[in-house]
């Protein structure tokens, strides 16, 4: 089987992950062909340890004619790089899910796609189960019936650290406590870096501005609990992830760049 030719835009923490699974021969479907980071010397570190070309602009990554980016850096980044890419003649793989909560930007992307005969493949990050909450959301429309969807999210309070929610009062609380409540696109806007799963969740069901996005601060408590529901009629659809760290995110890249290049897709 031929090998596609894979590039790497943002090369942190999750960004890594996917370059030691590469290197690992857990991603044999694919030539890994450049890292690009705003951070030069990330990029580089990527490119030692995988023998890809470390690139300082964008422009350099799609000079390489990657079959595939896979975006792992910010909410930003993403929305940077999605049209050229996608213009570019490439496939995008998305982990920033936020990005694609505001609906203009998201019709442009849909637009250059299809335009360009491309696609925009997105990870599932921390959460899951979009198979089955798209079904539940298609049988609502085909069926006209009213869908309730929303995700609840619980985090401890030092991951609120720096945001718009966060008070000192939640350090000391001992009862969780809600500190956001609206919607998915509520909730990307007050925390661009904290809820992609929401947009995410939204995405697969009744989209940003309709799915309901709950946080709770939790005393003492570690990692990330998100509880994604989809209900009409006669079906209902929980999808429940907890995660110690954000590590699953980078693996969620992997998972999907394997079952893209599998002959039998899940």
């Amino acid at each position: 089987m031929e090998q596609k030719k894979l590039a790497l835009a943002g090369c942190g923490y999750l960004g890594n992950i996917i370059a030691d699974a590469y290197c690992a021969g857990l991603l044999e479907g694919y030539k890994l062909v450049g890292a690009y980071s705003r951070t030069a010397e990330k990029a580089e570190t990527v490119a030692q340890k995988t023998g890809c070309a470390a690139c300082k602009t964008l422009d350099e990554l799609l000079a390489l004619k990657p079959d595939y980016v896979a975006e792992a850096g910010s909410v930003q980044l993403a929305r940077e790089l999605a049209v050229p890419v996608l213009s570019g003649g490439a496939n995008l793989v998305l982990l920033s899910i936020g990005a694609l909560a505001d609906a203009a930007f998201r019709a442009e992307c849909e637009r250059t796609a299809l335009a360009h005969g491309t696609k925009v493949h997105i990870a599932s990050g921390a959460v899951g189960g979009f198979d089955v909450l798209r079904t539940v959301t298609l049988m609502a429309q085909a069926k006209r019936l009213p869908e309730a969807a929303g995700i609840v999210t619980h985090k401890g309070p030092q991951s609120l650290w720096n945001t718009p929610v966060f008070e000192e009062g939640l350090l000391t609380d001992t009862e969780e406590r809600p500190v956001l409540s609206g919607t998915a696109a509520d909730a990307i806007a007050v925390l661009p870096t904290k809820v992609n799963v929401a947009v995410a969740a939204s995405l697969a069901t009744t989209g940003p501005d309709c799915a309901t996005a709950q946080i709770f601060s939790v005393p003492g408590f570690v990692g990330d609990d998100h509880c994604i529901t989809a209900e009409i009629d006669g079906v209902k659809a929980v999808v429940d992830v907890y995660s110690g760290t954000a590590e699953i995110a980078g693996w969620s890249v992997v998972a999907l760049l394997r079952n893209l290049s599998s002959p039998i897709m899940l």
